[in-house]
């Protein structure tokens, strides 16, 4: 009895010991690393034409918009999540995508405006969107063009842009690129000497080429179109925003290099220019 129970205590000693090397084990081994998720970006169509009875076209709309998807390493696209991390960027597509969904779902705004309004003078009533999309590893700048003609003499032209940040999933406005760093103040400076330059190569002073208070509208330049690309920044104003349907649509260009100096550290980390920011120390 005493040998049974001697080798019961030595069996039960082993099998604790076998449970902590085994959790000991299972401890030490490095967590498994996160699948790396890329964001692609495609582009979704939407054309349609309205006639009238005897086929004339009455109406057309035509949109083209970004659509964006999340895929794994391999290439596949996410469509069902297999963990948060895919349920995150499935949740930040879906953010993304519907800031676009209503022009690529039918035609709701053209109806109203043929039903609202025939077409004026043998010209059909016109609606169209097109966009172009710029993309880093974590910045997403969309600039678009939005034109529709609904009678009288010429149509409208309207600059939209949308800039989204792929690591908090939201959409973002360019004055949170300050960060007490200048950047405010630099790009109106800028904005301010391109106008002035602008209206002496049309042999104008800039109140006579621009609005009087075409100064204050520049110092707003973050409540306009603004997107980035692979040179640097666009500011633009649509016509009648800055000068008169005759003088056009406005478009200043900010290069990168301007600026850097006056860009902190999220505005950097956002536009993926901290290795400019390490070339420009080192020299």
């Amino acid at each position: 009895m005493g040998t049974m129970l001697a080798l019961l205590l030595v069996l039960s000693t082993l099998s604790g010991c076998a449970r902590e090397t085994l959790t000991d084990l299972k401890n030490a081994l490095p967590e498994p690393a996160p699948r790396e998720i890329f964001y692609q970006l495609d582009y979704s169509s939407y054309e349609e034409s309205f006639l009238d009875y005897k086929g004339n076209t009455l109406a057309y709309c035509d949109y083209t918009v970004p659509q964006m998807s999340a895929l794994r390493e391999d290439g596949s696209q996410i469509l069902e999540a297999q963990n948060p991390e895919e349920e995150r960027a499935l949740e930040l597509t879906e953010t993304f995508n519907l800031r676009f969904a209503d022009w690529r779902a039918d035609a709701p705004r053209i109806q109203e405006l043929l039903a609202q309004a025939p077409a004026q003078n043998g010209q059909p009533l016109v609606e169209q969107l097109t966009c172009t999309a710029y993309q880093t590893g974590r910045l997403v700048s969309v600039s678009a063009e939005y034109h529709n003609y609904t009678g009288g003499a010429h149509g409208n032209t309207i600059l939209l842009s949308w800039n989204f940040d792929l690591d908090s999933g939201t959409f973002f406005d360019a004055a949170t690129l300050d960060d007490d760093a200048g950047f405010h103040a630099a790009v109106v400076r800028a904005l301010k000497r391109q106008a002035q330059n602008r209206a002496q190569e049309n042999s104008l002073s800039p109140t006579d080429f621009f609005w009087e208070d075409y100064e204050e509208i520049l110092e707003n330049w973050t409540s306009y179109a603004v997107s980035f690309d692979e040179e640097g920044m666009t500011v633009a104003f649509s016509p009648y925003e800055l000068a008169c349907y005759a003088a056009g649509e406005q478009v200043f260009h900010l290069t990168y290099e301007e600026l850097l100096p006056h860009m902190g550290p999220h505005g950097r980390a956002l536009l993926g220019l901290e290795e400019e920011t390490e070339e420009a120390s080192e020299k």
